[in-house]
């Protein structure tokens, strides 16, 4: 009879998750164990809740607890500009600069032959959808600079072309960042994308 099956099936569960492996599940399972009436009952209770709760927005596919996200529902927001971001993640990145005062669009992935990913795939026609319906005059591609985010975005740009104004992101030198560190790809995109002082 194992002692350990359970917390063992705990460890195993914990290093599927991104950024931990087997050694860091088992430090963050012993360290709750340790601090179980601070740490792991309290944890439990909020993971069954977001397991009850959590769903997609309707509108832009933002992960919440309602069928329309706070942003989507803030009257506050603009409703004139849509950034276009590839997964939540990329949203919530956006949301933690506090510089987009807009609303988003999450895709959900982006284009690739190879993971047979195409175009229905992808919530490309609800985004179509949504600038015709919202009156949109904007929106930004916030894609990821990869192949897979470029070919999404020049599709997405041949898809609206016309009836909306389309803009990216910039890309290049980070800030605080030193040309001797950086990669040749953001040289270049950075040289491009050079304007007047």
């Amino acid at each position: 009879m194992n002692s350990t099956r359970d917390i063992d099936a705990l460890i195993d569960m914990m290093a599927r998750l991104p950024g931990l492996g087997p050694r860091s599940a088992r430090r963050a399972v012993l360290h709750m164990i340790r601090k179980r009436s601070v740490l792991l009952a309290p944890l439990a209770d909020h993971m069954r809740k977001v397991a009850e709760t959590a769903c997609e927005c309707a509108v832009c596919g933002n992960i919440g607890t309602s069928e329309i996200c706070d942003i989507c529902a803030d009257p506050k927001r603009a409703t004139g500009q849509i950034c276009v971001v590839e997964d939540v993640a990329d949203l919530w990145a956006m949301e933690r600069g506090r510089a987009f005062k807009g609303r988003y669009h999450v895709l959900g992935g982006t284009l690739s032959a190879l993971d047979q990913i195409g175009p229905e795939t992808l919530r490309i026609p609800q985004l179509v959808d949504r600038v015709t319906s919202e009156e949109v005059g904007e929106v930004i591609l916030a894609l990821n600079a990869t192949v897979d985010g470029q070919t999404t975005a020049h599709y997405i740009a041949d898809q609206l072309d016309g009836r909306v104004r389309l803009t990216s992101l910039a890309q290049g030198v980070p800030i605080g960042g030193e040309l001797d560190y950086l990669d040749d790809g953001t040289i270049s995109a950075a040289l491009s994308a050079r304007k007047a002082l």
